[in-house]
């Protein structure tokens, strides 16, 4: 018998015993369940969760999110990265809004054709929220099928992810397909791990996993190559003035397109004279790293007491209130968060909050 058939059982009923509690399980509707999966997108569990539970306080609903100011919903998202999942997600709930009446679609067509929900997300919308047969694909099912059926196919091509959606579809289970969804999903995150040897002790499916039967658990699944990235050295200039620091604008397109960063320029040159400030001292400040998908920065940081207030065109000066409610600045400039809030909450005549 095929592997996989012999799985919805013995998994659906380890799922019942092991799966962790998480908010957006606990009340599955389809907003909960597609704000969870943008969020989940190349992050953590661990790291969403606090994020998950603040945006909802705020943002309870399709027409809320609809609605909400970008500023704020950059704001609310500062942290998680990949900043055009929220862009994305508050022009679906546009669309939803405009072409719904608000009322969050049902059908697999409607709900893949917003925007930025692809095959696997309206696969575990339909399934999870509306009990819909329809696979959801993402890396940790296509390791565990990979596995379980000792398939070496690389799962980065559209041709293996279409095959293990075709096997899937095939022995999902109609009275619980949102339980076999997350099932798959929390055996690749928990027992089938990434990275590391995988739980086998503790898989459900280990009696009939062609991957462990063969001791091929190290080799598959095949992944393809990475390319390799791009190294970029950059210096930020830490500009304040009392008990304010500035800021500026990203470009409205491109890498974290329409944020916030301390200014910052390729290579390590001295303050540029275009920018019109008068420096009264310029210090090293220390140094910092940021790995994007497809770049690495290496950043030198130099903290600068500027002489006048003047600042280019679309800059603002920002304190430390208006920097932790207001302004959007992404995790590529953490490194420059301890060194900010020491200096502003000094010139603010307190400790800055850990």
């Amino acid at each position: 018998m095929n592997p996989l058939e012999q799985l919805p059982i013995p998994l659906l009923e380890w799922y019942r015993d092991n799966a962790r509690r998480l908010p957006w399980r606990d009340d599955p509707t389809p907003y909960h369940v597609w704000v969870s999966e943008i969020m989940l997108q190349q992050t953590r569990v661990a790291a969403v969760l606090d994020y998950y539970r603040r945006f909802l306080a705020e943002v309870p609903d399709v027409a809320a999110l609809a609605a909400l100011p970008e500023e704020r919903l950059l704001k609310l998202w500062q942290g998680l990265g990949y900043y055009n999942r929220a862009r994305n997600l508050q022009a679906a709930a546009r669309q939803i809004v405009e072409q719904h009446g608000g009322v969050f679609p049902s059908d697999y067509e409607s709900v893949r054709a917003l925007k930025g929900v692809g095959d696997y997300t309206a696969g575990a919308i339909c399934s999870i929220a509306f009990g819909q047969p329809v696979p959801a694909v993402d890396g940790n099912v296509l390791r565990v099928v990979a596995r379980l059926t000792g398939d070496d196919g690389d799962i980065t091509t559209p041709a293996m992810k279409k095959r293990v959606a075709e096997q899937l579809g095939r022995v999902i289970p109609l009275r619980a397909p949102g339980a076999f969804t997350q099932a798959m999903m929390e055996l690749g995150a928990t027992v089938c791990l990434p990275n590391g040897a995988p739980l086998c002790e503790h898989c459900p499916a280990r009696d009939f996993c062609a991957a462990r039967l063969e001791g091929r658990t190290g080799e598959l699944p095949v992944k393809g190559k990475k390319k390799e990235r791009r190294v970029e050295e950059r210096t930020v200039w830490l500009l304040f003035r009392g008990d304010q620091v500035a800021l500026r604008r990203r470009p409205d397109k491109g890498l974290l397109a329409g944020l916030w960063e301390y200014p910052n320029e390729p290579g390590d040159g001295p303050l540029p004279p275009a920018w019109g400030i008068e420096p009264l001292c310029v210090e090293y400040a220390g140094q910092g790293r940021h790995i994007f998908t497809h770049v690495e920065w290496r950043l030198t940081l130099r903290a600068v007491e500027a002489a006048g207030e003047a600042l280019p065109p679309g800059w603002v000066w920002a304190g430390l209130q208006e920097l932790r409610q207001t302004y959007a600045v992404p995790n590529a400039f953490q490194c420059c968060a301890p060194l900010v809030e020491q200096r502003l909450g000094r010139e603010n005549g307190k400790e800055a909050r850990p």
